[in-house]
């Protein structure tokens, strides 16, 4: 396919060059006219030739009129990129140094053969089929006239030369070593398989691009590119690059480099008046530019146009400097117009660059400063860059009136216009000239290379054909003379890296390149790019380094962005962070919520570790609940002691002294447990807490409830034929506390075979505290403890209310009643205000609830005993316990008495009943009790008042008949006693 597009080309040109060639006719001299003139080459002739095609001198085309014959229109006033003639003179150099070289090609001269480019593809097309075939008679495909052994042609430094040079070269297969260009190998490998690059894969420094404007921060990027093929390359290559990492593309630039010469100079500024408005104005202090050296010309151009602009407008002022980010093609250059213009090169200060990596190569700065004018009759391209880069004339021409005197030095010049130090493209150049000297030394070691037989049948020496070279130059290794290891890697391109440079101008129009970083395709991904920003020098308009280059300023910490709308994503309004979250930089893309021990503070710029929440022993809270805990306790020790001392007296053992004791030592234990909860929670404290707490109310709950019930079954077991009398006792009241205490430990049991409770952390209730508790594990099994609590509180409160209006004897049910509607209270409270707390309150909520239910017991049961005890001893005797102002008086029934007096009275006042006989009679009360019964009925028949069984003493009373009771249970407790002394007895009730 190469082979036939290439001979489509060649018959296209054969045709344009067909009048010329049949106007002189055939001739085996082959001797032709200048179909178009060349006028700079440099051939130096040897056994094998190196070809080259520099890109040196640049000129300004006139538009066709098509007035003249092409070749009678050519300008013969180049503008000289004078700095590039070092790379002409790096080439020259390596090869002297190879043939000085006795260890390299012995018996083996190389020359060489230069022409220009003149960035234009119809002069490199043309340039490159002279290097192969005759060099100053143009016939295509043949050779004749002075022979070249032309081994292989290093160029171009564009894209555009290395293709136009390719399209050439490659189907004669002869090797092309570009030292500049950056065509994707994948183009090169399958179109152009004799293409090697000098230069490292171009993908590389799109990675450093990246990382340098992510080093720095800068997110909104002017983006300069010509207007080309491989400008569109690098846009559609690096735009979603630039995308995927957060960064903004300012402005776009696509610029035409190709002026035409016109008398109209508006015209040839054009581009320039179309940019201006692009970059002047444009917030974006990082500035991207991509292509070849000629665009440091056009943009110190628009850079004067600029200035003179903002002289005229000041209003369009633009921004305070630039820091220009430049890709490896371009170099820093200016014209000898420039020069006489004063073109400031200062404006580029600061810029940082991105450099083919290179070394200073020995004795190159002497080979530099022997360079003088006729130094060599065979260099074309010496006149006119001596004469542009001095300002003065080698002849009688009109360049200058100024003659040259020879004693000008390349020394003096400035380095827009001439450096000393070998730059990136010079140093690939001469690294090209060495990949084909090895190669050929590895032909030559190999016995590849032959001799041949000349046209006049003399044998020339060391014929070698081209592709020959292929073999060898694929994947060549060698170490040059500044010990750099140079290799082609599969690609057939240079497997290194780049350098990072800054530029540092001087007032005299002069700089120098600081390496300020590198970037390393061996390093891990991501971490290519290495810089060390104290050697930076910035722009001196910038007021802060390193500059900011955003679409707006940054956001302050504590701020997150919040996106523009119709605007670029870098283009954001600053939002103060959501509660709980911060932002401890500048610039921050969101808000970060802090770690879970720590909270925002008030700026919301930095997180702050949280305090931890749990009821310590220090504490006021815990201070006061701990003092509760002694005063209770002692409170019910005291109490125990006084029941214990009095355990003989009547207003004990009406209470059963047992329950009484255990509902004491369980109260005691309650206050106790509320210790448990202060202190930080651990394993044994959690797994004691609420299960201790549950256990011991339910033993003082079920003791309670005992004593309810044993109040209940006393006061039926008097009931005649009753048969409760077998269940009244002290088995009964343990059968209760046991059987109802053994279900809370069934359910504890439960609880912490199934899920125990455990230490834990809670970080999110509290925004600024972290609360260490006792997680319950199961919250079901929690509120089974407190509802089983919640069961026997309740059924005590119901026996005891419902056994209320007992009489008087049995008072306590009354005590039990508002002691457990206190306990009820209190935890039916309890239940929100804990679920609505966090933390140590939630804590002190509970050890609250168990003070007030148990003080609650403690108050309502005990506290009008402990007074009758302690205060009123002489009420605590059965008479007074059975009589006390305190008792119910069934109002109602006390007619019944007066009934009986009236009676009497009425008899004895009647003189036809008992006459001479008078009645009297004497009253007491059954208390609705057997004992008091029995008591008073038997006081009835022996002394008043002097109870004496059995024995008449005293006042005598001759009791005919006694009235009563009301009850059945009365009656019978009355006929016990009345039926053995045979004395009647008449009931009133049923």
């Amino acid at each position: 396919m190469p082979t036939r597009v290439f001979a489509i080309r060649m018959l296209l040109l054969l045709l344009l060059l067909l009048p010329n060639i049949v106007s002189q006719g055939q001739s085996a001299k082959c001797a032709t006219n200048h179909p178009v003139h060349v006028p700079h080459e440099w051939y130096e002739p040897g056994d094998l030739v190196i070809g080259a095609i520099a890109s040196h001198i640049y000129y300004i085309v006139r538009k066709v009129s098509f007035k003249k014959h092409p070749s009678q229109d050519f300008i013969d006033a180049p503008l000289v990129l004078t700095k590039f003639y070092q790379q002409i003179l790096a080439l020259v150099f390596a090869v002297d140094e190879i043939n000085e070289n006795p260890r390299m090609l012995p018996n083996v001269s190389l020359g060489f053969h230069i022409y220009d480019s003149y960035y234009d593809s119809k002069m490199t097309y043309r340039n490159t089929l002279d290097l192969i075939f005759k060099s100053h008679h143009f016939v295509p495909n043949y050779r004749c006239g002075i022979q070249k052994n032309v081994i292989g042609v290093i160029g171009g430094l564009s894209s555009d030369t290395s293709w136009c040079m390719a399209n050439v070269l490659g189907p004669f297969k002869i090797p092309q070593i570009s030292y500049g260009s950056f065509e994707p190998p994948i183009n090169y490998g399958t179109k152009f398989p004799s293409f090697y690059c000098m230069v490292p894969n171009e993908d590389l420094q799109y990675q450093g691009i990246i990382q340098l404007l992510l080093h720095f921060r800068w997110k909104w990027v002017g983006l300069i590119t010509p207007a080309n093929e491989a400008g569109e390359r690098f846009l559609q290559t690096i735009e979603p690059m630039l995308f995927k990492n957060g960064i903004c593309s300012a402005f776009t630039e696509r610029l035409k480099f190709n002026m035409n010469y016109n008398s109209n100079k508006l015209e040839m500024l054009e581009d320039s008046r179309i940019l201006l408005p692009a970059f002047t104005t444009s917030r974006a202090n990082a500035v991207l530019v991509y292509g070849e050296s000629r665009f440091s010309i056009w943009l110190s151009a628009a850079l004067i146009t600029m200035e003179f602009t903002q002289l005229l407008f000041p209003q369009k002022k633009s921004s305070e400097g630039k820091v220009w980010i430049t890709t490896t093609q371009i170099d820093f250059i200016l014209y000898s117009l420039q020069k006489r213009i004063n073109v400031i090169i200062r404006m580029f200060h600061g810029a940082i660059s991105f450099a083919i990596h290179s070394k200073e190569i020995h004795n190159f700065k002497d080979f530099l400063r022997s360079v003088y004018p006729h130094w060599t009759e065979t260099d074309g391209f010496f006149q006119d860059f001596w004469e542009d880069a001095f300002s003065c004339s080698l002849s009688n021409s009109t360049v200058s009136p100024t003659m040259c005197t020879g004693e000008e030095m390349l020394e003096s010049l400035p380095a827009p216009f001439f450096e000393m130090s070998m730059t990136g493209h010079s140093y690939s150049i001469y690294n090209a000239v060495y990949a084909l000297a090895h190669a050929l030394n590895s032909m030559h070691l190999a016995g590849t290379i032959r001799n041949r037989r000349g046209a006049k049948g003399k044998l020339s020496p060391q014929y070698v054909d081209p592709w020959q070279l292929h073999s060898f130059l694929q994947r060549i290794t060698f170490n040059n003379s500044a010990g750099d290891e140079i290799a082609l890697n599969e690609y057939g391109e240079l497997a290194a890296g780049f350098d990072i440079t800054n530029l540092v101008t001087f007032p005299n129009n002069s700089y120098i390149r600081v390496k300020v970083g590198s970037l390393d395709p061996q390093a891990p991904l991501g971490k290519e790019l290495t810089i060390i920003e104290d050697r930076i020098k910035w722009h001196r308009r910038f007021t802060k380094v390193p500059p900011l280059s955003v679409c707006n300023a940054n956001c302050h910490p504590g701020y997150g962005k919040k996106k523009k709308e119709g605007e670029k994503f870098c283009c954001y309004d600053c939002d103060p962070c959501p509660e709980g979250m911060i932002s401890n930089e500048k610039d921050m893309e969101t808000c970060v919520s802090c770690p879970a021990d720590q909270y925002p503070n008030n700026g919301q710029d930095l997180c702050i570790p949280k305090i931890p929440n749990f009821l310590a022993f220090d504490e006021t809270l815990a201070i006061v609940s701990t003092s509760s805990v002694l005063l209770f306790s002692l409170i019910t020790i005291l109490v125990l002691s006084i029941f214990i001392k009095h355990h003989d007296t009547a207003i004990v053992k009406a209470n059963n002294r047992s329950l009484t004791y255990g509902l004491l030592i369980s109260l005691l234990l309650c206050f106790l447990s509320s210790l448990l909860f202060i202190g930080k929670p651990n394993m044994v404290t959690c797994l004691l807490r609420q299960t201790a707490f549950g256990i011991v109310f339910s033993v003082a709950l079920s003791s309670i409830l005992a004593k309810t019930i044993l109040v209940v079954l006393a006061f039926m077991a008097t009931k005649p034929g009753s048969n409760m009398r077998k269940w009244v006792g002290k088995e009964l009241a343990y059968s209760i506390v046991f059987s109802c205490s053994i279900v809370q430990v069934g359910i504890c049991v439960l609880w912490l075979a199934t899920s125990p409770p455990f230490p834990d952390v809670d970080m999110d209730s509290m925004p600024e505290e972290i609360i260490f508790l006792c997680n319950e594990g199961s919250v079901l099994m929690f509120y089974c403890v407190l509802g089983y609590m919640g069961f026997l509180a309740t059924i005590s409160f119901t026996v005891a209310f419902l056994a209320r209006k007992l009489p008087d004897t049995f008072n306590e049910a009354k005590f039990i009643t508002f002691s457990m509607l206190v306990f009820c209270s209190v935890w039916l409270s309890f239940i929100p205000t804990y679920q609505s707390t966090r933390g140590k309150y939630m804590v002190a909520v509970e050890i609250f609830s168990i003070f007030a239910s148990g003080a609650g017991l403690l108050a309502c049961i005990f506290c009008p005993k402990c007074y009758i005890i302690v205060v009123r001893p002489d009420l605590n005797n059965r008479e007074q316990l059975t009589q006390r102002k305190g008792g119910r008086v069934l109002t109602k029934f006390y007619q019944q008495i007066l009934a009986l007096v009236f009676a009497v009275d009425e008899i004895n006042e009647n003189p036809r009943m008992l006459p001479n006989v008078s009645l009297g009679f004497h009253i007491y009360d059954s208390y609705y009790d057997s004992k008091m019964t029995y008591r008073n009925t038997l006081d009835l028949l022996f002394k008043s008042h002097h109870f004496v069984p059995n024995y008449r003493c005293g006042i005598q009373k001759n009791v005919i008949g006694v009235i009563g009771g009301r009850s059945s249970d009365t009656s019978w407790c009355m006929a016990n006693v009345l039926g053995l002394f045979k004395i009647p007895q008449v009931e009133y009730g049923f």
